[in-house]
């Protein structure tokens, strides 16, 4: 049995930035330089390392930093970074509450810092206004020859997106049990990410869906992501379902990254349980190395609406419930009543948009 007091937690909380003009700040818009004057006055804790990886380019040296794509010159020099926007990570902590409690805190700082640059955060998982990221101008043969990986050849997908890492590791786990249960939770991912949703919108109108996000993102690109030390246990696959630990503090690391961005930092309190029930759970069957873009698709169209997604989520949620203890059990109610009603988050943003006509205030109000 797990001592649920060995378990580690980490969260990745990718946003987009508004600007005092409305303006949805991307790579089309906005400078890497421009966005990062909110960062220059974060502090860096050298607690934080070695647990978290800073990056050959220094660009992550700190819990806050600019996503986006680098570009390269033709024999491997830094030109630059397109933006997408900002992400928080939190260092790794002993709780799942502790992980939450750090990522408000750093996300208010955040606020502080760049609200004299005139920025706001938004809360949406897919650029309501781009249909791609063309790089521009194309990958050179360094470029292209560099990005070998399969994480590495879709990486411009995530240009549009935004959405969570929820991290989690146990010392008692060994290297085919992490794998197990990524490949359960990749199996489960579809019936599971709704309750995340929050990307309903497309080339500046509603899309039709739910989840731009899941239907344009996951099946090219993981659910889940293992990291190991050894390159012998790296499981071939496409999308990536394990990947070889890029400093030693990885080994071991589960993450989930299928969630949408939610409206709400809280919500990480019911998402990281339910992850946490899956990973107790010894009931389940469903595995998977690479996960459905199909059910992803139907998920991401239909949400609980598809009778395949509802009872795919009632299942994961009863079995997570019965795995955990009773006092943590009690974090999965939103989840349950989301269910209940079969409305995700999405849902509620198209209900304001219909109202209002404007993406940018839905995206960015109460």
């Amino acid at each position: 049995m797990l001592s649920l007091d060995d378990f580690r937690f980490g969260i990745e909380h990718e946003f987009p930035a508004i600007d005092t003009s409305g303006r949805f700040c991307d790579y089309a818009t906005s400078t890497f330089d421009e966005l990062d004057r909110v960062l220059a006055g974060m502090p860096i804790f050298e607690t934080d390392y070695p647990g978290l990886r800073v990056g050959d380019l220094g660009i992550k040296s700190k819990r806050w930093y600019i996503e986006g794509f680098e570009r390269f010159s033709g024999d491997g020099a830094y030109l630059r970074t397109d933006p997408k926007g900002f992400e928080i990570r939190t260092p790794i902590c002993g709780s799942l509450a502790a992980a939450v409690d750090t990522l408000h805190a750093d996300f208010a700082r955040w606020q502080r810092e760049a609200r004299p640059y005139g920025y706001r955060p938004g809360w949406t998982s897919f650029n309501p206004y781009r249909e791609d990221y063309v790089p521009d101008p194309p990958l050179n043969a360094w470029e292209v020859a560099d990005r070998s990986t399969p994480e590495e050849q879709t990486a411009h997908i995530h240009m549009l997106t935004y959405g969570p890492d929820i991290s989690f590791s146990h010392p008692d786990l060994s290297v085919a049990q992490t794998i197990d249960i990524a490949r359960k939770l990749t199996w489960y991912s579809p019936y599971i990410v709704p309750f995340s949703f929050s990307s309903p919108f497309h080339r500046g109108g509603l899309w039709g869906g739910l989840s731009r996000r899941t239907f344009h993102r996951t099946g090219p690109r993981p659910s889940v992501l293992v990291f190991v030390s050894d390159t012998a246990d790296v499981v071939p696959s496409f999308p990536t379902l394990t990947d070889r630990a890029r400093v030693p503090a990885e080994a071991g690391r589960i993450e989930f990254k299928a969630f949408d961005c939610p409206r709400s930092l809280d919500a990480y309190r019911a998402l990281g349980t339910l992850l946490l029930g899956l990973a107790l759970d010894t009931t389940l069957s469903g595995r998977a190395t690479v996960p459905s873009a199909e059910l992803h698709q139907l998920s991401a169209a239909r949400g609980f609406d598809a009778a395949e997604v509802r009872t795919g989520a009632a299942v994961a949620l009863a079995a997570a419930r019965e795995a955990l203890p009773s006092a943590l059990a009690t974090e999965l109610r939103p989840l349950d009543d989301m269910l209940a009603s079969g409305r995700t988050p999405a849902h509620a943003m198209i209900d304001r948009f219909r109202q209002t006509g404007d993406i940018i205030a839905t995206i960015t109000g109460p």
